[in-house]
């Protein structure tokens, strides 16, 4: 049986796999923040002690595994398939940036790093079949980055601190690597626009003050989900609809 030419068998592996490392991510959320290592010598005997099930992780990993599937289907080469595996490798990762900011308002540096790390892997693979992918690749990490430097800066210079963290300039230099230039740029325009809306709710609803710190992080992985799902034309012709207040037709 087949679901959109791929074997249900695979779709039944991804969601078991997405269980297990859903419950991983949950792990690494809890040793991460204090600068723990993930993967320890003691790391079954300790987790034995303390472990408690991530329902929600757990099925949300499951979903969005499942989901990847569907959308990218699975090639007969390595190369072919390298959109689908660095995407699998990255959701882990996404869902421990999006828990660990919003709870504590950090993205943990080794965190970053290892985003950043499997990012210059990619690139590298990518390469191997054409070189234009990966120099599109370092650009989006030079833009990712860059941008956020800017806001960063600018944001000390007319407030007199910072209007983004240096965690979620790194988080975007690593996720450049991912995406290439023009979809970092979208990431981040599709972020902001979350973040303008979503602090708007929060705010009215008042499950934020105003003078309380909004972290970023969480709108960021928002919108690189979005980016995984929806095709780049799609979300650049909403985008320009909204910010021409509808006078875009598309094209």
């Amino acid at each position: 049986m087949y679901i959109n030419d791929v074997p249900i068998a695979y779709y039944v592996i991804a969601s078991l796999v997405g269980l297990v490392v859903g419950q991983f991510v949950d792990w690494a959320n809890k040793r991460l923040p204090e600068r723990k290592k993930v993967f320890s010598r003691d790391m079954i005997s300790e987790y034995k002690i303390n472990f408690r099930p991530n329902y929600i992780l757990m099925l949300l990993t499951a979903v969005i595994y499942v989901t990847l599937i569907y959308v990218y289907g699975i090639k007969e080469t390595l190369i072919a398939n390298l959109d689908l595996i660095k995407y699998m490798i990255l959701t882990p990762l996404l869902l421990s940036v999006f828990v660990i900011d919003y709870r504590l308002q950090i993205i943990p540096n080794r965190l970053n790093l290892t985003i950043f790390e499997i990012g210059i892997i990619f690139a590298f693979l990518y390469g191997l079949s054409d070189v234009a992918i990966t120099i599109n690749m370092l650009l989006g990490m030079l833009a990712g980055g860059g941008i956020f430097v800017l806001i960063t800066l600018i944001g000390g210079a007319f407030f007199g601190k910072e209007a983004m963290g240096f965690g979620d300039v790194k988080l975007m230099c690593g996720l450049g690597l991912f995406f290439g230039l023009s979809n970092i740029i979208i990431i981040t325009l599709v972020s902001f626009l979350i973040g303008a809306i979503l602090s708007i709710i929060m705010l009215i609803t008042r499950i934020k003050k105003s003078s309380e710190y909004i972290p970023f992080g969480p709108f960021i992985v928002l919108a690189t989900f979005i980016s995984i799902y929806v095709p780049f034309e799609q979300i650049k012709n909403i985008l320009f609809t909204i910010f021409t207040l509808g006078m875009y037709k598309g094209g």
